[in-house]
């Protein structure tokens, strides 16, 4: 089995973390803050469209980063969903026009995953601070957000199990990648809110008695679905320490733009 690797590089002005081996043939990369259009609070890179950045320069954005993953011309066929913090997957079977729009519609009724198993479908998912996750399979992949809700309903988990059912593979083909988030030390919640992650997933969940690893949950969801610790590359950075590479919800009070997680194959 292959393993999973990141790293971080620069293609045509836009910084990448991702994993330049294209395995089994997806192109999947997480964005950073540089090189894009935005200004303020957005600068510059920001891929969201909800957050009250200039449309135009969302799109310039969006363009940008799949240029930079070599998806440039595909803005069109693009599939971001809405992101409602549920466990929602849409799956896009084919990459006809019919199919394509049917599968954008979907996504924008609201959704937290996506499976592909279409050529030439490129997905983003837009973050700052919840946890990004892309899994690879022969045959398809899947970009999911996992923030506290999304994680305790096992969303990767589920996105993981989806993939296989589609392309009929097993846990053991899967290599997956979880991308910047907010760290255990920086993310602090309630009390009940720790004490339900406790029961959901153990008390290593915990950096403290009100400090939450999201990262080390999506984890464990993932080997409920048999990915192992192997079979996983994840990016150490977390986004409310680093705001000079990610966009923090936390660290900025509430107005910030949002980095992706970008996949697609080409």
């Amino acid at each position: 089995m292959t393993s999973p690797s990141l790293t971080r590089y620069v293609s045509r002005g836009v910084t990448l973390i991702g994993d330049q081996s294209v395995p089994d043939g997806v192109t999947l990369a997480f964005t950073e803050r540089e090189g894009g259009v935005s200004s303020g609070g957005y600068s510059s890179l920001n891929l969201g469209d909800a957050c009250g950045d200039d449309p135009a320069a969302v799109a310039e954005n969006r363009r940008r980063a799949l240029a930079a993953i070599g998806a440039e011309g595909l803005e069109q066929r693009l599939v971001n969903p809405k992101q409602v913090h549920g466990d929602n997957v849409v799956v896009v079977r084919a990459g006809d026009d019919a199919s394509v729009a049917a599968a954008q519609r979907s996504a924008r009724s609201g959704a937290d995953a996506v499976v592909v198993t279409a050529r030439r479908v490129p997905v983003l998912l837009c973050f700052a601070d919840c946890v990004p996750v892309i899994i690879v399979a022969p045959g398809g992949f899947a970009v999911a957000h996992s923030g506290w809700r999304g994680t305790i309903a096992k969303i990767s988990a589920k996105a993981a199990r989806t993939l296989m059912d589609e392309v009929g593979c097993g846990p053991s083909e899967l290599l997956a990648y979880v991308g910047p988030h907010i760290g255990g030390a920086d993310y602090e919640v309630s009390e009940e809110l720790a004490v339900r992650f406790s029961d959901a997933f153990g008390s290593h969940v915990l950096v403290s008695p009100r400090h939450l690893d999201l990262g080390a949950a999506v984890m464990d969801a993932l080997a409920e679905a048999g990915v192992s610790r192997e079979q996983v590359s994840c990016v150490d950075a977390s986004t409310a320490s680093a705001t000079d590479r990610f966009f923090s919800y936390r660290a900025s009070g509430g107005s910030c733009g949002r980095h992706g997680a970008i996949a697609a194959m080409l």
